[in-house]
């Protein structure tokens, strides 16, 4: 060493040494920032840089060797051979592109360090060729240690700048590399520099072709020049790529943030990088995606398996998250560039919502949207399961129908939610009454169906009680409206043997149950069928009875009975089939009411009896029965005043008729509409007093302004002593609560007398006049005979 650093001192020009120290550290940076170019190059692109980073390099290390040996100044006369000193920078370019190459294209720590040897061999080659250029008029001896060393530290720093240069990006990252470079080609070419000796001999002469030293300047200068272009070129080249890498990596992380779906970026089973969508539905951060394995993320070798094998379509798999649960997913794998060489982009989808969205449209095929019980369809499908079973099995069958009664009301009266409400409520106490081999389902509407596989029909009859039951002790737990249903049974195959007929029968056994009273249960008898037959065949003309004129108003009188002045009619409903002749109103107002078609009869009804009074010369009082279904109609107010304005009837004209039965299924409902009633100006009376509760309280709490007794107590008044004790009590009630009574059915002169006796207000019956139309009593309404004398003689 003190050999290396006496020959650095003594005989180099120092000037030219810091020159050359420029002139390899120049080089040494640019061919490091090549290198990194063509490690992310491919193809042909990769194959130029490498060829230019060889003859950056190669440039390099022979500039450096000759400017410091222009600073070598041995005293003595020297040149350059033409052709060796060519060779040298040949070798140079060569090796030194032979190492990066190997390093650059097998890849690894490991190739780097055997590409750097080649490298720093290639230095020495370049050299000791070099050397051999020199022609000098002297000897020219070697020692061998020195030799070595400098082998040595020419091939370790070259393998060590190429290894620390694997990874690095930016140029500040690779100046540790390019350093080592540096010292690589410095530290050989002056340790070599002090393994010769020149000795001086006047005998030997320089070769006459050699190169002088001016000339080997101008030669040096201009691969100077190269190298100096090749590095602003490598720069200029590494600050654009870097900024176009940059905007392009920036634009496309904002595109890919932008996509609602995940999206990956991969090369082999490593991702690169992962959006935002993606990170999200992980549940990590998007910076913890880069270098991780894609199969951590995605397990399932058959779905991987999938996309490589059918690119660009859709894959379904499970996505493993940040908490270990596994999600459904559908996977698109595209092949893409990225950075300048082929990845690929993997899509990733969240089927979650898909999957519920089908799982419900599932549920709803088969199910009811609203109380979650089986639909009609699924109820047929199970239906024929179990008739199939029943017939291999020797076991019956029951299909109980269930039909809630009056369900409009409660929509109309408490809304729509409060409907839902109290369906959702029957689904759910019906359910819990069943066993597992039971079925409940919802047909539509307020109509249920129970399938029960049973022995006989007593298990059906005992289901039917504790369904009724536990919808009253529902009622009793809660504060909704009334909930009370009616329910129907037919048996297979002991009724029929066909689905359809089934049904059938079991509706035609709810229909009779709701007619003989509602709220209980019935079997299907043979004879059921007629009946419910003619019943719907009554319901539907029914409904189409005010359209065809078949309605008509008859009118019958009342009376004062002190006077005998008559002092009003009441309007009284009549039905003329078109086939059947007159039907009865007993036979036709039940069903009405059940069929809702009561709603517009009773609006015709209290139109036509308003019109025709108003027409009256003589202000006579025009009595109308209003039934429960139009009280608790939310619609009954308005329609009443809307009545009255139209046809000009002053409302102290117009007397109301209510039973009692229309006040208890909603009390409140039915105080307010009265008082609302009041408040127009009508008059209300309390109809067929007696028949029904006769209660005491509901005199007190609602605003009636008449009492009627019902014409049943009236027949007998005068032979009965019962009857005649009853009467004098509801006149003697009247007479306290300052309320008028009329008594109906009056038939004979005793009954009139009794009545006047007892100082009854007002008579109504045959012995007044018999409902007839209005223009047989033309003498009342429109004339001066304010009395009935002749009618009661005719009678």
């Amino acid at each position: 060493m003190l050999t290396v650093v006496g020959c650095l001192v003594e005989v180099h020009d120092l000037r030219l040494v810091a020159l050359a120290a420029g002139i390899c550290a120049l080089a040494a940076v640019t061919t490091v920032c090549l290198v990194s170019h063509a490690r992310r190059a491919q193809g042909w692109t990769q194959a130029a840089w490498l060829a230019v980073a060889a003859a950056a390099g190669g440039s390099g290390i022979w500039a450096t060797h000759f400017i410091a040996m222009l600073a070598f100044a041995p005293g003595v006369p020297s040149g350059y051979d033409v052709a060796l000193t060519g060779l040298s920078h040949v070798i140079a370019v060569a090796l030194a592109g032979s190492g990066l190459s190997f390093a650059v294209l097998v890849g690894g720590r490991f190739a780097a360090w055997v590409g750097g040897a080649v490298v720093g061999f290639g230095i020495a080659a370049m050299h000791y060729t070099g050397m051999a250029a020199y022609d000098v008029a002297g000897h020219k001896a070697w020692n061998p240690a020195v030799v070595g060393a400098s082998l040595a530290l020419g091939g370790i720093l070259g393998g060590a700048a190429l290894a620390a240069q694997v990874g690095a990006r930016g140029l500040v990252r690779q100046l540790p590399a390019a350093f080592l470079l540096l010292l690589a080609i410095c530290s050989h070419h002056f340790t070599a520099m002090g393994a010769v000796t020149v000795t001086p001999d006047p005998t030997v002469t320089v070769s006459a072709s050699a190169v002088p030293n001016a000339w080997l300047a101008v030669a040096v200068a201009l691969a100077s020049f190269a190298i100096l272009l090749l590095a602003g070129a490598a720069l200029a080249l590494d600050v654009r790529d870097r900024r176009h890498s940059k905007l392009e990596a920036e634009r496309l992380h904002s595109l890919a943030d932008a996509a609602v779906e995940g999206l990956l970026v991969c090369t082999g089973d490593t991702v690169v990088s992962a959006n935002r969508s993606f990170a999200k539905l992980v549940g990590l951060s998007q910076s913890a995606f880069a270098g991780t394995a894609l199969s951590a993320y995605l397990p399932g070798d058959a779905a991987r398996l999938a996309m490589a094998s059918q690119p660009e379509r859709p894959v379904e798999a499970e996505l493993r998250l940040a908490d270990g649960t596994k999600v459904p997913v559908e996977v698109i794998m595209q092949p893409v560039e990225y950075g300048g060489r082929p990845h690929y982009a993997v899509a990733v989808r969240d089927l979650r919502a898909r999957r519920q969205a089908e799982s419900q449209i599932r549920f709803l095929a088969h199910h009811d949207a609203l109380t979650g019980l089986a639909n009609r369809a699924s109820f047929g499908k199970r239906l024929d399961q179990e008739m199939r079973a029943s017939d291999a099995g020797g076991r019956k069958l029951a299909v109980l129908c269930l039909d809630l009664d009056r369900f409009k009301e409660v929509n109309d009266l408490f809304g729509h939610a409060a409907g839902d409400a109290m369906l959702e409520n029957v689904a759910r106490i019906v359910s819990a009454e069943l066993d597992d081999a039971q079925m409940v389902a919802r047909l539509g509407g307020d109509e249920f169906a129970v399938l029960m596989p049973c022995e006989g029909p007593s298990e059906a009859g005992r289901l039917a009680e504790r369904i009724l039951e536990a919808l009253r002790a529902g009622k009793a737990e809660g504060n909704g409206p009334q909930t009370a249903t009616s329910i129907g049974i037919a048996l297979y195959p002991d009724d029929a043997r066909e689905r359809a007929t089934l049904l059938s029968y079991a509706d035609t056994a709810l229909y009779r149950a709701k007619s003989e009273g509602r709220g209980t249960y019935r079997f299907f008898e043979a004879r059921m069928g007629v009946e419910v037959r003619e019943r719907r065949l009554l319901e539907h003309d029914l409904r189409h009875a005010v359209a065809r004129g078949e309605m008509e108003l008859v009118y019958q009188p009342q009376t004062d009975v002190g006077s005998g002045e008559v002092i009003g009619f009441e309007a009284l409903l009549r039905w003329k089939h078109p086939e059947r002749g007159y039907v009865s109103p007993a036979v036709f107002i039940p069903v009405a009411e059940e069929s809702d078609a009561i709603l517009r009869i009773g609006e015709w009804v209290l139109r036509e009896a308003c019109r025709e009074a108003a027409t009256w010369p003589r202000p006579l009082s025009i009595a109308v029965n209003v039934s429960a279904v139009q009280i608790h109609s939310p619609h009954f107010i308005g329609l009443v005043h809307e009545v009255l304005l139209r046809t000009g009837l002053e409302p102290h004209r117009l007397e109301v008729e209510v039973t009692e039965t229309a006040l208890i299924s909603d009390p409140n409902r039915a105080l307010l509409t009265l008082r609302q009633l009041k408040a127009l100006g009508l008059r209300i009376a309390m109809d067929d007093f007696g028949t029904g509760y006769s209660s005491l309280s509901n005199l007190r709490s609602f605003p009636f302004d008449k009492i009627k007794i019902d014409g049943s107590f009236v027949r007998s008044v005068d032979s009965n002593e019962q009857t005649a004790a009853i009467v004098r009590s509801v006149l003697g009630l009247g007479r306290g609560l300052g309320l008028p009574v009329l008594a109906e059915g009056v038939e004979t002169e005793a009954e009139l007398g009794f009545l006047a006796a007892e100082q009854c207000h007002a008579a109504q019956g045959y012995l007044m006049g018999r409902p007839s139309p209005i223009a047989r009593f033309a003498r009342y309404t429109h004339g001066t005979i304010p009395f009935f004398a002749e009618e009661r003689k005719q009678a």
